[in-house]
């Protein structure tokens, strides 16, 4: 009809609903940066594990000591508090020195009986130090302990290495402590300014329930609601993308499985999706009750 006023379709806008596109993004982006970093931790833990599982003393035997304290020399090391207990090869394992001979040939590839005439290596245990003994004094005082047990010639080990295993261990844990707290701290500010842009556009909408009488938890529980739903889709997301990124890594570095700890990375899959959804949950908490608390001038 000539002269008739054209209607426009105004979209309303729903108590809750607001761009969550980019909030899932930004969380799920967030919690997967956490999750690399935490799933570095685990692998870095798993091959200090490695590393302090291969050291060991040499405890090497005297010429004249026969089978019956040999025995008894071994079952004295696998009883000492020091020694390293459920070793998949055992804590305490013999090396005769017939197979010494034999492993030193072939890395060096010179059979030294030939110009001595005679294997002029000793028998010796090789003892699994538990990972409470990894101290230098408490080493050494382990050496003194073993070479008094009838039948042993010397005991044996690389001092240096064990010192550099402990210096080293020590800064980076401290070095990722560090990097831990400040990447979970940039972590919550993002996600927490991410939540607040999105709620932006729900503050008149906010104004409009308490002038209508509404009360504040009525106001908050559709907002806090679907803040928890997004922290948990962007938790899945996370995780499936960390365990993508896992997977792909172990394709292309074959060892990497052997430090690989399934059960710490479900953990921490875990935590990933506690944690979207406990970050979302506050943050959208405290991004509402800043706008309840605003005057009608501070909303402009």
């Amino acid at each position: 009809m000539v002269g008739e006023v054209p209607k426009f379709k105004v979209k309303k806008k729903k108590l809750g609903s607001y761009p969550y596109f980019s909030v899932v993004f930004s969380i799920s982006l967030a919690l997967f940066v956490i999750g690399v970093f935490g799933a570095l931790i685990i692998y870095s833990k798993e091959l200090e594990k490695v590393v302090r599982d291969s050291v060991k003393i040499q405890v090497f035997l005297q010429s004249r000591v026969t089978e019956a304290q040999r025995l008894q020399i071994q079952k004295t090391l696998t009883a000492k508090p020091f020694t390293a207990k459920n070793r998949p090869n055992g804590a305490v394992q013999f090396v005769s020195k017939e197979e010494a001979a034999k492993q030193f040939i072939e890395e060096t590839g010179e059979d030294f009986q030939k110009f001595l005439g005679d294997n002029p290596l000793k028998d010796a245990f090789l003892v699994n130090i538990d990972e409470e003994y990894h101290e230098a004094s408490k080493l050494n005082s382990i050496k003194k302990e073993v070479e008094k047990i009838n039948g042993v010639f010397q005991v044996y080990y690389v001092e240096s290495v064990i010192d550099s295993i402990n210096k080293n261990v020590t800064k980076i844990s401290i070095i990722l402590l560090g990097i831990a707290l400040l990447l979970l701290f940039t972590v919550v500010l993002l996600i927490n300014n991410t939540v607040r842009l999105a709620l932006f556009s729900q503050r008149f909408l906010i104004r409009s329930m308490q002038l209508v009488g509404a009360t504040s938890w009525f106001i908050q529980k559709p907002f806090l609601y679907r803040s928890m739903a997004h922290g948990l889709l962007a938790g899945v997301i996370a995780s499936t993308l960390l365990m993508g990124l896992i997977a792909f890594a172990n394709k292309r570095i074959e060892d990497l499985q052997f430090i690989q700890n399934t059960e710490r990375l479900a953990i921490l899959a875990g935590i990933l999706l506690i944690t979207g959804i406990i970050v979302a949950l506050l943050s959208t908490f405290r991004a509402v009750n800043k706008y309840l608390k605003l005057s009608l001038d501070q909303l402009y």
